[in-house]
């Protein structure tokens, strides 16, 4: 198939990469200084047997990509960055083209199959950073993600088989699932560390506050009734697959590297907000996870600097 990557940062950028490296059709859609880097020097993908430049189609919008029967579009943009994304595609793309959703937590795909209604699923497993224009890197070799896919909201057809073939042959692991929305909330639950990563220093506080958000998530998402894999499920399906590359120090998650770059915003209302909006819903308190989205949304609006907030004031708060 060919493959729109729509959103060419870390995930994208290390997913459209391995695909173009094995001979793949993939068109790169980013933006400001990183779109302007691509097209100056093309996509350098970092990797652990070496810096790969990637020449490929480059634009900002789906209006200048040339779509075909057989493209797919890897919608790999932030959370928070999904509405204008749908907004592009629906004004530009084929009304019957496949969408995949390869974000963190669980709202893009309902927001997907509002315009689309071939919508699909991935649970990204996929460490990479993206702080330079122009560059991403790979945190893992010799497989640097599992991508297992499924159709949404349930089942597997032709195109999660044609797609997690391609990924496969791009060196990728990936496997077809008839409910990857569980192992998607699995991965929302994993991911309600991320803000306090990001907005906390490093110690045992942050280490209390993240294990008590991803408790509350739990006791949240099992009381909406949502199909949830276990822990162990999602140990046994990591196994030993990713191996951290010895050269790279390791970094912060997606939402610290928000942080990082300075971008003003993040993706923590689809985090540590998606239990907050369940918990309203159900009319159950998450005091926790409220708690990690204010502080993250503050710091993350004001500029602030990755990792300087006290979790130990949050958790004599709570």
């Amino acid at each position: 198939m060919r493959h729109v990557v729509y959103g060419a940062g870390a995930v994208g950028g290390v997913v459209g990469g391995r695909l173009a490296l094995t001979g793949h059709a993939v068109t790169l859609v980013a933006r400001g200084a990183h779109l302007d880097a691509i097209r100056a020097g093309g996509l350098v993908l970092d990797a652990g047997d070496g810096r790969h430049r990637i020449d490929a189609p480059a634009t900002d919008s789906a209006a200048e990509v040339g779509w075909t029967d057989d493209t797919v579009v890897l919608l790999a943009v932030k959370s928070h960055q999904v509405g204008a994304a749908l907004a592009d595609l629906r004004a530009h793309a084929p009304a019957d083209v496949p969408v995949v959703c390869a974000t963190n937590g669980i709202a893009t795909e309902t927001a997907t199959l509002r315009l689309f209604a071939r919508t699909y699923a991935v649970c990204v497993m996929l460490p990479a950073t993206h702080l330079e224009p122009g560059v991403v890197v790979a945190a893992c070799h010799p497989t640097p993600a599992i991508l297992d896919i499924g159709r949404f909201p349930g089942g597997t057809d032709a195109v999660t088989a044609a797609v997690s073939a391609d990924f496969r042959a791009a060196g990728i692991a990936s496997e077809e699932r008839e409910d990857i929305m569980a192992m998607k909330r699995r991965k929302l639950i994993m991911n309600l560390g991320n803000g306090v990563d990001a907005s906390f220093a490093q110690g045992d506080a942050a280490d209390e506050l993240a294990a008590r958000a991803q408790a509350e998530g739990e006791d949240v998402l099992a009381a909406a009734g949502l199909t949830v894999v276990t822990a162990e499920q999602d140990r046994q399906r990591r196994g030993s697959v990713l191996r951290r590359r010895p050269d790279l120090e390791r970094s912060g998650g997606s939402t610290w590297q928000s942080l990082e770059r300075g971008t003003g915003d993040s993706e923590i209302d689809y985090l540590a907000g998606e239990v907050v909006l369940q918990g309203r819903l159900l009319g159950i308190p998450t005091p926790v996870n409220e708690a990690v989205v204010t502080a993250t949304r503050a710091l993350a609006y004001a500029g602030g600097p990755a990792r300087s907030l006290d979790a130990a004031e949050v958790l004599a708060r709570l």
